[in-house]
C-alpha cells in the first residue's frame, strides 16, 4: 500500500484561530480524504506551536501560566477542527514528551557534527514575528513582515550554519521543479537564494530573557528559538529517533502545506536542517495564499479577523468548505466577504447540485413510486461518458493541488446531468408510453448522482453522505432540499 504523508503548520496559539487556520486545514482534509478513498495509507498530521516569547507575553496578560494558558488555547483549535469535520490522524503539541526529546536529540547531532556554533548577537529582533533581522533588512526600525517595532538586541546564542548548505540547496531546487510550489513561489524563493547570501539563523535564546522554551541539552542557560522548535514536528510525530519502523514508514513527507507567509522557513530553513542531519527532503511544499478582506490582509491587529465558527454557524460546514476550495484557485489571494460565499451557496449548491439531487429523486418518487426500475440499461449518451472521466481528471488536478479546477469538472457534469433532464423531457416520455426510455433516463441520473457524491466526500463531507444515504438503494427517499437558498441576500 502506498503512503500518503500530509502536514500543516503548527499554529501558533497567542491568539484564537481565524479563516486562514481553517482554510490550509480544510485542504489538507480533502487532499487527506482523497488519497484514503484512493486505498493509501495517509497520515494527516496538525497541531500547536507552544513555546516562545509571544505566548509568554500573551499568558502573563492572561494572568495564567504558560503551560495553563496553552492547554486552554489548544482545546479551542481541537474543537475548532471537530466544528469543520477534519479528519486528522496526529495531533501534535511542541510541548510534549515526544517533541521536546526529539528537538534536544537533534540539537545534540547538529553540535556534535559541527553545524551549531556560539557566538555573539548583535541585531535587530521582531517579537510579534520571532524573527530576527539585520541593519540591511530594515528601514525605520520596523519589521518588514509587520511593521511593528523591533528592537535592538545584543547577546550569546548558537547558530545553526545555514550558509555552509546555500549551494546545495539551490541546486536540489533546481533539479526538483515540483519541491515548491506554485511556481511563482519556486521563483521567489530561488531567486532569494541566488541573490542574497543567507546568514546564520540563530536558534537559541538566552534563558535570562526567555524562560518559556526547551531547554539547549549541552546549554542550559539557553531555550530554543521557537521556529527551529517547531519545524522538528514533522518528524518527530513519526518516530524520529525513538520509533525508526514509523518514521521509516512514512517520511518523507508527501506534502508540506503552508501559507506563503511562511515559506522561507519552509523552504529554505527547514530543507537545511533535514540535509544536516542526512535525511531526505519533503516530496512538496506548497505555499497556499492569503484571504483578503478588500485589501486587507485578515489580522488581528488590523480587526478584521473573520471567525470560521460564525461562518460554520451562519452558512453550514460544506458550504463553506466548499466555498474556501472553489472561489479562488490554491496559491492565489482571495477576497473574502459573506456577498461572495452567499452566491456560490445559491449558485453552485443551491441552484445546480441541489436542485439536480432534488429534481432526480422528485422524479423517482412520482414516475416510479419512489423505487428505481430493476430492470433497463443506462445507455451511452455523452452525460455518463463525461461522468466516467472524471476520477482520472480529479486524479491529476489532486496531484496539482487544484481545487477549483477539481470542483469546475464535477459541476460542469452536475450541469449537463441539470441540461440531460432539459432536453430529455422525461414528462413527454411517461405521456408518450417510452417506458424503456424513461427507465434508462431514470437510472443515468441515479447513477451520475452516486458517483458524484462520492467524487464529492472529500470536499463536502456531510453533504456527500446525504446524498449517498438518500440515493444508497433502490428505494430512493425525497428528503429536504440540502442546499436552501438564501433569499434577501443583498
Amino acid at each position: 500500500m502506498s503512503k500518503f504523508y500530509i502536514t500543516t503548520p503548527l499554529y501558533y496559539i497567542n491568539s484564537t484561530p481565524h479563516i486562514g487556520h481553517s482554510y490550509t486545514n480544510i485542504a489538507a482534509d480533502t487532499l487527506a480524504r482523497f488519497h484514503r478513498q484512493w486505498g493509501e495509507d495517509v497520515y494527516f498530521l496538525t497541531g500547536t506551536d507552544e513555546h516562545g516569547q509571544k505566548i509568554a507575553k500573551a499568558a502573563a496578560q492572561a494572568n495564567l501560566k504558560e503551560k495553563d494558558f496553552a492547554d486552554k488555547m489548544v482545546s479551542v483549535f481541537v474543537e475548532l477542527w471537530k466544528s469543520l469535520d477534519i479528519s486528522y490522524d496526529d495531533f501534535i503539541r511542541t510541548t510534549e514528551e515526544r517533541h521536546t526529546a526529539v528537538v534536544k536529540n537533534i540539537l545534540n547531532i547538529l553540535h556534535k557534527k559541527g553545524d551549531l556554533y556560539l557566538d555573539e548577537y548583535v541585531g535587530w529582533y521582531c517579537t510579534p514575528c520571532e524573527t530576527f533581522w539585520v541593519d540591511s533588512q530594515i528601514e525605520e526600525k520596523t519589521c518588514p513582515d509587520c511593521k511593528r517595532q523591533i528592537e535592538k538586541i545584543q547577546e550569546k546564542n548558537f547558530f545553526l550554519k545555514l550558509s555552509k548548505y546555500q549551494g546545495w540547496l539551490i541546486e536540489h531546487i533546481k533539479a526538483h521543479p515540483d519541491f515548491i510550489k506554485p511556481v511563482s513561489r519556486y521563483n521567489e524563493v530561488l531567486s532569494f537564494l541566488e541573490n542574497n547570501t543567507l546568514t546564520d539563523l540563530c536558534v537559541s535564546r538566552p534563558r535570562a530573557r526567555l524562560s518559556w522554551g526547551i531547554e539547549i541539552p549541552f546549554s542550559p542557560d539557553h531555550v530554543t528559538y521557537v521556529w527551529f522548535d517547531a519545524l522538528i514536528n514533522y518528524i518527530s510525530a513519526i518516530g524520529f529517533g525513538y520509533d525508526e519502523a514509523k518514521f521509516k514508514k512514512y517520511w518523507p513527507a508527501d506534502l508540506h502545506l503552508i501559507g506563503k507567509d511562511i515559506l522561507r522557513q519552509h523552504a529554505v530553513i527547514w530543507p537545511i536542517i533535514l540535509k544536516a542531519l542526512g535525511l531526505e527532503m519533503p516530496r512538496m511544499i506548497f505555499a497556499h495564499g492569503w484571504w483578503m478582506v478588500g485589501e486587507d490582509k485578515m489580522s488581528k491587529s488590523r480587526g478584521n479577523v473573520v471567525s470560521p465558527l460564525a461562518m460554520v454557524e451562519k452558512y453550514g460546514i460544506d458550504t463553506y468548505r466548499y466555498f474556501l476550495l472553489r472561489d479562488v484557485p490554491f496559491g492565489l489571494d482571495g477576497s473574502f466577504s459573506d456577498a461572495a460565499i452567499i452566491k456560490r451557496k445559491n449558485s453552485d449548491l443551491a441552484n445546480d447540485l441541489g436542485n439536480l439531487i432534488h429534481r432526480t429523486a422528485t422524479m423517482v418518487e412520482k414516475y416510479f413510486s419512489a423505487s428505481l426500475p430493476e430492470t433497463g440499461e443506462i445507455g451511452h449518451f455523452p452525460l455518463k461518458a463525461e461522468c466516467d472521466k472524471l476520477e482520472n481528471e480529479l486524479r491529476q488536478a489532486i496531484g496539482n493541488i487544484d481545487f477549483s479546477s477539481c470542483l469546475d469538472k464535477i459541476w460542469l457534469v452536475v450541469n449537463q446531468a441539470n441540461k440531460f433532464i432539459e432536453d430529455t423531457k422525461p414528462w413527454n416520455l411517461l405521456k408518450e408510453g417510452k417506458k424503456q426510455e424513461l427507465d434508462s433516463f431514470i437510472l443515468l441520473l441515479v447513477y451520475v448522482i452516486r458517483r458524484v457524491s462520492k467524487i464529492l466526500s472529500p470536499f463536502m463531507p456531510q453533504s456527500a453522505k446525504m446524498i449517498q444515504e438518500q440515493f444508497a438503494s433502490s428505494q430512493i427517499t425525497k428528503g429536504v432540499p440540502l442546499f436552501p437558498r438564501i433569499e434577501n441576500a443583498g
